[in-house]
């Protein structure tokens, strides 16, 4: 197994520790031990697809693990965040059809000798899920030790936090939408 393969799976190992910080609220800054530990995670997303570029280290497990680690991280994060954020249910469910969605579109576009990339639009919604992820969890971990709760600080984040989920929720969208649209004549094919 090459280096950009143990960086995919070591992400994969990191949900459950991530989870366990986010979701067990009886550890002191469980919150930010869940940021540091999802930070890290998704900086071995940046870093396993460089270095297989980089170094000519593509494989097909490459292929298949690295997105579906992406997936596995941000929604472990999304459907905590229903319980520990307040994140609407109808916001997680939206992502996760899209994400279903994109992938079943793979797997036709797999059968008909088709490779569908990583678009700007897809890399786009996945660093803007990463980062408001972040973001949420630094929010969570100043409320959760008190710091600033009555302050300018805690409203401008309340708002970015409001303003990143519905941008992320809308770029998601879009990025399916984008998606389907480029590769429709796949479903024509199918009939």
């Amino acid at each position: 197994m090459n280096l950009p393969n143990k960086l995919t799976v070591l992400r994969m190992a990191m949900i459950p520790v991530f989870l366990f910080f986010l979701l067990w609220r009886g550890l002191p800054n469980h919150y930010l031990w869940a940021l540091i530990t999802f930070a890290a995670a998704s900086i071995t997303d940046t870093l396993d697809g460089r270095i297989a570029r980089g170094r000519g280290l593509v494989t097909d497990f490459g292929k298949f693990m690295d997105p579906l680690a992406d997936k596995l991280l941000v929604m472990s994060a999304l459907v905590g965040f229903v319980d520990v954020a307040d994140v609407p249910s109808v916001v997680v469910i939206v992502i996760l059809a899209r994400e279903f969605l994109v992938t079943a579109l793979r797997t036709l576009a797999a059968d008909n000798g088709v490779v569908i990339a990583a678009d700007r639009w897809g890399k786009l919604k996945t660093v803007l899920q990463m980062f408001w992820i972040c973001f949420t969890l630094l929010f969570l971990w100043m409320m959760d030790t008190g710091r600033d709760q009555n302050g300018s600080l805690f409203v401008a984040m309340a708002a970015i936090y409001l303003g990143g989920m519905v941008l992320v929720t809308a770029v998601t969208i879009l990025s399916g939408f984008n998606y389907l649209w480029k590769n429709r004549q796949l479903f024509l094919r199918s009939k």
